[in-house]
């Protein structure tokens, strides 16, 4: 899980999204103590430690008390999501909730990396419509988005559904996941396998 960085070091992420003050403190205390140069908060809303020995790393994670995030490999990368309604006036949905279930499947192993996002409302902070399963929050429940990507080839997800209920929603991202893995082919991401099958008949499949 370490990656090599331009200067030969090596960065690692750390899976913190959420996290307190009491947290925090320890987690500096930790990194000074292993000579840490730099942290940096990643798009993902991961905390990205450089300058880290990869032979220290699990030595040092358990000091913290903090796992690893999954940043590397065809598997669920993150899951990003926007404070909703637990915190934010313009939420409309519980995303942190929401963030919560669906972390079961962080980690495991797809044909291609996948991505997911959950905004809590249109404002769309954490940009659903550009995640592989992107899920926006409204006053009715979720629309929910798959197929997008914001990497080198950029593209909007398709609207699968609107109006999912947060208990449907669930169920709807495992159907997903669940026929993405079972499907497609060996580094084909979600997008390129929709476009292969055809998104009508995708959606035949999942809903």
């Amino acid at each position: 899980m370490a990656i090599k960085q331009r200067d030969g070091s090596y960065a690692v992420v750390l899976d913190a999204a959420i996290t307190t003050p009491q947290e925090l403190k320890k987690i500096a205390e930790v990194l000074e103590k292993y000579g840490v140069s730099l942290i940096k908060f990643s798009e993902s809303q991961r905390m990205v430690i450089v300058g880290v020995d990869p032979e220290k790393v699990e030595e040092m994670c358990n000091e913290m008390g903090v796992k690893l995030a999954n940043a590397v490999g065809r598997v669920v990368r993150s899951i990003k999501f926007c404070p909703g309604n637990t915190l934010c006036v313009m939420g409309l949905q519980n995303t942190i909730e929401m963030a919560q279930k669906l972390k079961k499947f962080d980690g495991m192993e797809l044909p291609g990396k996948l991505k997911i996002a959950i905004a809590g409302c249109s404002n769309s902070c954490t940009e659903p419509a550009v995640r592989d399963i992107g899920l926006m929050g409204t006053k009715d429940g979720y629309t929910i988005f798959v197929g997008g990507s914001a990497g080198r080839k950029p593209r909007i997800g398709y609207v699968l559904a609107e109006k999912v209920s947060p208990e449907d929603a669930e169920k709807l991202v495992e159907k997903i996941i669940e026929f993405y893995k079972a499907n497609a082919k060996n580094g084909q991401r979600l997008g390129d396998f929709i476009d292969s099958i055809g998104f009508e008949e995708f959606k035949k499949a999942v809903l």
